[in-house]
């Protein structure tokens, strides 16, 4: 991994060099990465599970017994928990899992965890080798990404670039002036979903470019978010799903020199 990266300006001219943070200089762990990748997965899981009560607000009981009152005991009816009428009459069988509005048999667990949980210290080291992996020009190919040959990665513009470029047109502008032009049109084709998805006209996009800022008011967070394939993310929220989609490390990722500054700080755990 190079120590230092050129930086790029509006124009798409370098300025000069700057120094990467030591989180770069990382050793890439797939295995901690595909864990916390997965764990970032689990924690928008909403709970699921039914109401624990669901089947069972009736006044329907079992009456067996043959001496009880009203017992269904030798009369040729089914053997179930039935609803209790008056004078000893029987009504409708419920309860029962089969019977009308009966409870289900084998129903999710409300207890059940669903977010796979990690430890700190371990999400801290998966995230900054998720980070190193993004200089990584390797890893970055291995995801698929088209790269020209002379671009050193990562791709580091200049604070003015997060603070002057407000459109869509001039980040696209200058997107292609360092010669992606090749992995925007990858992120312009979807592809149809798998399983249940296609057959409700669900279509996917493949992951580009992920631009980390300094702060979510900055003009260029509204502005790139409006390509195909490219994500924004402050350097606050910087997940490792945001640097690995799919568990897979290496994603194309572009950070502003302040985005840097607070990775250097330690910010960034």
């Amino acid at each position: 991994m190079a120590s230092k990266v050129p930086v790029y300006g509006t124009d798409g001219q370098t300025l000069g060099t700057t120094d990467l943070p030591a989180a770069f200089d990382e050793p890439v762990r797939a295995d901690l990465i595909s864990r916390a990748a997965i764990s970032d997965q689990t924690y928008f899981y909403q709970p699921k599970g039914p109401f624990p009560r669901a089947g069972m607000q009736t006044s329907a009981r079992y009456r067996g017994r043959k001496d009880d009152f009203g017992s269904i005991k030798n009369h040729g009816i089914a053997m179930r928990a039935h609803e209790v009428l008056a004078k000893g009459k029987w009504g409708k069988a419920r309860i029962i899992p089969g019977t009308f509005k009966g409870r289900r048999a084998h129903p999710p667990h409300v207890e059940k965890k669903l977010i796979e949980l990690m430890n700190k210290k371990e999400y801290s080291k998966a995230l900054r080798s998720a980070i190193a992996a993004t200089a990584s020009a390797a890893d970055v190919a291995r995801r698929g990404h088209k790269l020209p040959a002379k671009l050193m990665l990562p791709i580091v513009f200049d604070s003015s670039v997060e603070e002057k470029i407000s459109k869509t047109a001039a980040i696209n502008a200058l997107l292609l002036k360092l010669g992606l032009e090749t992995e925007m049109v990858r992120a312009q084709k979807s592809h149809p979903r798998s399983g249940v998805g296609s057959r409700k006209g669900g279509a996917r996009r493949s992951k580009t470019l992920l631009v980390v800022v300094g702060t979510h008011e900055a003009p260029l967070a509204r502005a790139a978010r409006n390509i195909a394939g490219v994500d924004v993310v402050t350097v606050n929220h910087l997940r490792v799903i945001d640097l690995a989609p799919g568990a897979k490390a290496g994603r194309l990722t572009a950070f502003t020199k302040s985005a840097l500054a607070a990775i250097g700080a330690k910010k960034v755990e």
